[in-house]
């Protein structure tokens, strides 16, 4: 088998892609190349690499073999001609959009966005004079109007995060692109095993690794894929090397490679396990609303099914009795874990207001879809059944301290993470 073929299925090009062993000493691991520099044969090659004219490593913020591997595994299976990766999420993230804008640029941006993202928007990118202006998304017309001259990127998360509202990836695009903007999906939530949105029109599709990709909580890590391999390298010579130096570690990179052999295992059971939550919640007495895309009442269902291989992992749910029941219900898990981040083997339950979005304000919450009662559930890869019956007590122990009139519970730590 060709190593390098775009002919095999996606879980074959996880394992194998780009990599021989028989040109590695017979190695079946890829090795780790923790140099942070590399030699030069002469002062002439040297020159030729820092001119561009020769694609050889010679410092490890801008390429190393280990890293190089990663990205042309990446860039296989989100179909791309080209990735970068980055230090973390957020590292991917901002390297591309200082690489695509200029002051007096503009955003558009969706009225739902990670909390760091939009922090990193309007008080990062704002500050030095790029525009940033929200639309609902959900309305591939408002997108429309809203476009102006000026929009350079049209950016989104679908489904985004944290209450799971989709986007139609392919109509946004055709309106971005008529109107002169590139179009960033973040595509975190479903991994390029459950969407890919370049085969759908986007320009760049952005990765928190240190979730699914990674899949298992012990690394931090990003990645952007580019439908154009020149903006790929401008990224690269930009955005990573001058503008933020997010450079990703070997082992780190190793690491996700290690992830990506099994990523398309771990979410389909991360799929299954989370329907069957999506159900329990939906028919239980204690909730007040379910937001996951695998539920026929889900007011977005027909396009999860026409953009997403499956429905992903990741369940946002109201209780209620509103951001008390939702504490109540957080107090009480026992298996679930309380903690931020995503896409790991545990199952995590956090909540978006005090936490991963406390960088908006109530007002900007409010305005933004993310009410304060919201809980989200990263569902992990436990027996279903040992899941569903720590949720199920734990919404019946919150069920019974509202019955009983506590009308008072802690606020959750104020963090700002994934």
């Amino acid at each position: 088998m060709s190593a390098t073929t775009q002919t095999k299925g996606f879980s074959t090009r996880a394992i194998h892609f780009g990599y021989t062993p028989a040109e590695h000493q017979g190695a079946l691991v890829p090795p780790i190349y923790t140099s942070a520099t590399f030699a030069f044969p002469d002062v002439a090659y040297g020159a030729r690499c820092f001119a561009g004219e020769e694609a050889g490593y010679f410092y490890t913020r801008i390429a190393n073999p280990t890293l190089a591997l990663l990205e042309s595994r990446l860039a296989s299976l989100e179909q791309g001609a080209g990735a970068v990766v980055f230090g973390s999420g957020m590292g991917a993230i901002s390297a591309t959009l200082w690489s695509m804008l200029e002051p007096g640029d503009e955003v558009l941006a969706d009225m739902t966005l990670y909390g760091c993202t939009f922090a990193f928007m309007t008080h990062g990118l704002a500050r030095f004079g790029v525009v940033i202006r929200h639309v609902d998304m959900t309305d591939p017309d408002a997108v429309a109007q809203a476009m102006s001259p000026k929009t350079r990127v049209v950016y989104f998360e679908s489904p985004a995060n944290p209450n799971m509202r989709l986007v139609d990836i392919d109509a946004v695009a055709r309106i971005a692109h008529q109107g002169g903007a590139k179009v960033v999906v973040d595509n975190t939530y479903c991994t390029p095993y459950l969407q890919q949105p370049l085969l759908l029109g986007a320009d760049v599709s952005v990765h928190s690794m240190t979730k699914y990709l990674g899949g298992h909580g012990d690394l931090t890590a990003g990645a952007a894929i580019f439908a154009d391999a020149e903006l790929a390298l401008r990224v690269r010579l930009y955005g990573l090397k001058d503008m933020t130096g997010a450079v990703m570690s070997a082992q780190d990179a190793h690491l996700v490679m290690r992830g990506l052999k099994t990523l398309s295992l771990r979410m389909d059971r991360h799929c299954q396990n989370a329907q069957k939550v999506a159900e329990l919640l939906q028919a239980h007495p204690a909730t007040d609303v379910v937001h996951f895309p695998g539920l026929p009442t889900f007011a977005q269902h027909a396009l999860a099914k026409r953009q997403m291989r499956q429905f992903g992992g990741m369940v946002a749910f109201e209780l209620k009795g509103g951001l008390l029941a939702g504490i109540c219900f957080m107090d009480a898990l026992q298996l679930v874990t309380r903690a931020v981040s995503l896409g790991d083997a545990e199952t995590l339950a956090q909540h978006p207001a005090s936490m991963t979005h406390s960088t908006y304000t109530p007002e900007e919450r409010q305005a933004h879809g993310i009410s304060d009662g919201l809980v989200r559930l990263s569902i992990g890869l436990e027996d279903i059944e040992d899941i569903l019956a720590d949720i199920t007590q734990a919404l019946e122990q919150a069920q019974r301290m509202l019955a009983a009139g506590h009308d008072e519970a802690p606020a959750p730590p104020c963090v700002q993470m994934a």
